[in-house]
């Protein structure tokens, strides 16, 4: 019998899919699931919902106990085979509010603020060290434990645990899964035996290839989407929603894995104060995170009936990576998935110590990454200037280093687009006093 042991457990609707999906597998159907939260009122409903859950689809096989705050987190971690990660450190309000806010006052305007920028820094600056504390306390009491990271930002996060402690980690992520099927979709296109190739890092992985059983159907995605985009771009036209990512596929050569709202503010091409009207021009919703945040925390009152309440409660398998990969490490049958691991000369033309997204085989070896070999030399390029400011971090969070914060600022590629050294500076130190007590002390 496996131990599953969730942090971050009052992420009710996640936490539905990961350990829903693991009820739904005759190989974890009988786990005993920990849960863990510091909410004692969002942990309670996500047991309750479990709870629900297991009697209706799973015959009451799994064991689900809940486990309080930090002096209950070794209990909910003791003998744990798989940690799932699913962490919101400072939450809506303050920190999300604030990543969004006090960059503003420095002209700098982003999307979603939470994988790279000055809003993904911040976030990986005070969310890394509670990660840490969970990982070498599983040091303790589940040392060969699987850590599944589903935080953003995906790439600093993992690489901080592989790092800087011995506990074997893979970073998770949706954006490979969706990729295919949204663009398809987008495009009015239908695959009979869609086959791709993606690679690269967290939230700008490259669809390399794309086929319908042998035939090559990328040079039709790329007529479509440049159709697409001329008829947005017409005086009055109705602007389809992807239209970042089709500009970038039409100058770089291969569509990418995550949404156009987050690419958006990823590039120094698209949210500039210089020219405004590229807000407009290519359909980019500035602060959209704050408003899903609102959004999400209406709709939760109603939602929670459904899913906290609800006595005929179900759920279908998703395409969540996290119960394919305990399955296949309990049952030895291999699985193919998508992970944010180490690169090790995986992908040729990136740092031997970067943390990137590729293909992955799973059985009880563990976790294994595919050789890819180069990508096509600009989007290389492009990966680079978001691993400088990954590894800079790393370091910065491992050391608390200050010097080193300052450094992974002065290389991200937004900001130095928009702001000269010192106001850089000025607004890294700005940061640090509105967030006060929600990051680590540094020297």
């Amino acid at each position: 019998m496996a131990k599953i042991t969730f942090m971050g457990a009052g992420s009710t609707i996640f936490a539905k899919n990961v350990l829903g999906d693991a009820m739904r597998s005759k190989a974890l159907c009988d786990a005993h699931i920990a849960l863990y939260d510091i909410d004692a009122k969002r942990l309670e409903e996500s047991r309750m919902m479990l709870g629900a859950l297991n009697a209706n689809i799973n015959k009451g096989r799994a064991t689900i106990t809940a486990h309080l705050g930090v002096r209950a987190r070794k209990a909910a971690l003791r003998g744990a085979d798989y940690v799932v990660n699913a962490i919101n450190v400072g939450g809506y309000k303050p920190c999300t509010v604030t990543d969004f806010e006090i960059p503003k006052k420095h002209g700098i305007r982003q999307t979603v603020a939470d994988t790279i920028g000055i809003g993904g820094i911040f976030r990986a600056l005070r969310t890394a060290p509670v990660m840490l504390d969970f990982a070498r306390e599983m040091e303790q009491v589940c040392p060969d434990a699987w850590f599944l990271n589903y935080a953003n930002p995906m790439a600093m996060l993992t690489g901080v645990l592989l790092k800087g402690t011995s506990i074997k980690t893979v970073g998770l992520c949706h954006s490979v899964q969706y990729c295919v099927p949204e663009l398809l979709e987008n495009l009015g296109m239908k695959a009979e035996k869609p086959r791709y190739k993606i690679a690269g890092i967290n939230h700008m992985a490259w669809l390399l290839d794309l086929h319908d059983g042998k035939k090559d159907i990328y040079p039709e995605v790329k007529k479509r989407a440049a159709k697409i985009m001329r008829d947005s771009r017409k005086n009055g036209a109705k602007k389809n929603y992807d239209m970042v990512r089709f500009e970038m596929m039409r100058h770089f050569g291969c569509y990418i894995t995550e949404s156009p709202v987050h690419s958006a503010e990823y590039y120094p091409y698209w949210i500039k104060s210089r020219f405004p009207e590229l807000v407009d021009e290519f359909n980019i919703p500035l602060d959209h995170y704050l408003g899903v945040c609102e959004q999400q925390i209406a709709d939760w009152e109603k939602q929670r009936d459904k899913l906290v309440h609800n006595k005929k409660l179900s759920h279908r398998r998703s395409i969540e990576f996290a119960s394919y990969i305990m399955e296949a490490m309990e049952t030895d049958v291999p699985t193919r998935i998508h992970g944010n691991i180490v690169n090790n000369g995986l992908i040729s033309n990136l740092p031997d110590s970067a943390i990137v997204e590729i293909p992955c085989l799973v059985d009880r070896n563990g976790i294994q990454g595919c050789h890819v070999g180069a990508l096509p030399e600009q989007l290389a390029a492009l990966n680079r200037t978001h691993i400088n400011v990954h590894l800079l971090m790393i370091d910065a969070i491992l050391e608390r280093s200050l010097e080193k914060l300052y450094h992974a600022a002065l290389l991200e590629p937004r900001l130095t687009a928009e702001l000269p050294i010192d106001k850089i500076k000025a607004l890294v130190d700005d940061m640090i006093i509105a967030h006060g007590k929600w990051l680590p002390t540094l020297k």
